[in-house]
């Protein structure tokens, strides 16, 4: 009988995971259909600056990463799946807004609105995935869902290169109907998951997370990744843009990266995991992400970018996973939530300066004619952080907190 119940449960869970792993692909392939079109339609298309544009990104990003801390330790207190559905719509309905736009006030409105969404669905439905699998296994399975991210990345904006060349609202259309799907997803196949071993208040939770000195400087200092992370949304595709003079070479830029993160996902964190624990291989990513930034200084011609684009793929495939592994073993299981609420805070901090100091250094380099100007100072800002948290991880001796993972499979 308690085989049979283990069992049982065991196919449950693994049931669960597809479903958020399904709600994950659905809602990265919306994202990026529209997100990394912005610039490339109201910059190329209408004449507006680049500093406007990484202006509403910036206000989503921070926006919607200062508020998940709340949503987070609310997932703690009253469950996940409620604040996860009500996300998913908002997101929907910002999409839609969006693709209307033909005022800066209306598209700051509708990032605003989109930020709201992403702040009720974001912490909740990473601590459901932490709280779906032991330890042991978070850092296959954070790969396995880097992997459906990776393919969301390519169906994305391909797609949405296609739709913009008809109109852009079809656009904006298209990526609310992916957050749709998800909803409905999630709401019939979602299970209502306790993702913190007790039910802490808000302001508990919060304050467990705040008050945590480890885990805040880790926040603090992956700020600079996600710094740099942005610039695919922002500074990329205009670079691209500059280099071949069309709108469909954006959308083939992103296809280019998804699927190089896609092949190099499996081979590239098997060979670092022989070698190294989950933190030194998160160094590594960064270390390649300001080198590929650093190549595009030098480029001249749409193959020389590919080869930066490489540099910048196997970064983020090395980093993204074992910043989540990490994350989840530095946080209280007790409000699980608020910790990655929290943690949210790198992504709306470095996300919103990449994206404000991104489009400003674009502008800067045009009027200036230093076309290197924007690519040496990402460089420079992902070097500095794979030297500070060197030093973080020596200092506190995160050897010993952090498990070793069970090797990805194929």
């Amino acid at each position: 009988m308690q085989t049979k119940q283990q069992t049982t449960q065991t196919i449950s869970r693994q049931h669960s995971i597809w479903t958020v792993m399904l709600t994950w692909f659905l809602m990265h392939a919306g994202f990026f259909l529209i997100i990394p079109l912005l610039s490339v339609h109201f910059v190329d298309d209408l004449g507006w600056a680049a500093v406007i544009i990484g202006g509403v990104l910036a206000l989503r990003q921070f926006m919607q990463q200062g508020l998940t801390m709340f949503g987070g330790a609310l997932a703690d207190r009253f469950g996940a799946k409620g604040l996860i559905l009500s996300g998913l719509l908002i997101r929907s309905i910002s999409f839609v807004l969006m693709g209307f736009a033909r005022t800066p006030l209306t598209l700051f409105l509708a990032g605003a609105l989109a930020a709201l969404g992403g702040a009720l669905f974001d912490a909740p439905l990473k601590a459901t995935i932490a709280a779906l699998a032991p330890p042991e296994e978070h850092a296959e399975l954070y790969a396995r869902i880097g992997i459906l991210q990776n393919v969301a990345r390519t169906v994305g904006p391909s797609l949405g290169a296609l739709l913009i060349s008809l109109d852009f609202l079809i656009v904006g259309l298209t990526a609310a109907g992916f957050f749709l799907l998800a909803f409905f997803v999630a709401l019939f196949g979602l299970p209502a998951v306790a993702i913190s071993t007790d039910r802490p208040k808000v302001t508990t939770g919060l304050h467990m997370a705040l008050t945590d000195r480890t885990f805040v400087i880790y926040t603090a200092l992956m700020m600079g990744f996600w710094f740099m992370w942005v610039q695919i949304s922002i500074a990329m595709p205009l670079e691209v843009k500059n280099l071949t003079g069309n709108n469909s070479s954006v959308g083939l830029l992103f296809s280019v990266n998804a699927v190089l993160a896609i092949v190099l996902q499996v081979p590239a964190l098997r060979l670092a995991q022989r070698f190294l624990k989950p933190f030194p291989i998160l160094i590594l990513g960064i270390a390649c992400m300001a080198i590929g930034l650093g190549l595009v200084a030098w480029v001249h011609t749409i193959t020389q970018l590919y080869l930066a684009v490489f540099f910048f793929a196997l970064g983020t495939v090395l980093v993204m996973p074992n910043a989540q592994t990490v994350a989840a073993s530095l946080a209280n299981p007790a409000a699980r939530g608020a910790y990655f609420g929290v943690n949210s805070l790198a992504l709306a901090c470095g996300g919103g300066l990449g994206h404000v100091v991104g489009g400003l250094l674009v502008d800067k380099a045009v009027s200036l004619n230093l076309p290197a100007l924007p690519w040496l100072v990402f460089a420079l800002v992902g070097t500095l952080t794979a030297i500070s948290l060197t030093h973080f991880y020596r200092r506190y001796q995160l050897a010993q907190l952090i498990p070793a993972p069970v090797p990805v499979r194929r």
